[in-house]
């Protein structure tokens, strides 16, 4: 029984050892599946309000109707830069070129919808609220603090080079 129970004890160190080196091995990954998440979400969104396509079509005469409503100076002009800065901060925080600096305007985007737009109507996603908008805001805050990582970056390629 006592040798059975360190054969298990042992098998189970072993496997837990395992995990951690490969954990260990792969954490900077992490940082590709998070550029993947957020910049397909904005690159979508992006380029529903700029060229009225997709799941998210608005195009740039609703974007502007919505953001004249929620009383946005220069709503047109505003509709403008939030489409490109989607559709183009998403598309290079997918690549992984300028994404610190394409995170954080993207970061700002998303405090001003919070803010507008998603925070009086609560937390839950399914009323409209923050929930999402929230998690686009951490997710960019957390590309800006740490830049696109070592896999499929542009930037890396690009440094590598130099």
């Amino acid at each position: 029984m006592y040798t059975t129970f360190n054969n298990l004890n042992f098998i189970l160190l072993t496997k837990v050892i395992l995990m951690k080196e490969f954990l260990a091995e792969h954490a900077e990954k992490s940082i590709l599946f998070l550029r993947l998440g957020v910049g397909i979400v904005f690159l979508i969104h992006g380029i529903g309000k700029l060229l009225n396509v997709g799941p998210v079509a608005l195009g740039i005469t609703n974007t502007t109707g919505f953001f004249a409503n929620l009383g946005i100076p220069m709503a047109g002009l505003a509709a403008v830069v939030v489409a490109l800065f989607e559709t183009f901060g998403g598309l290079f925080i997918l690549l992984g070129i300028f994404t610190r600096i394409s995170a954080a305007l993207l970061a700002i985007n998303m405090v001003v919808a919070i803010l507008l737009v998603h925070l009086s109507k609560g937390f839950s996603i399914g009323n409209g609220g923050y929930e999402f908008a929230l998690l686009l805001l951490l997710g960019s805050i957390s590309l800006m603090l740490s830049g696109p990582g070592r896999f499929w970056s542009l930037e890396d390629i690009v440094r590598n080079r130099v």
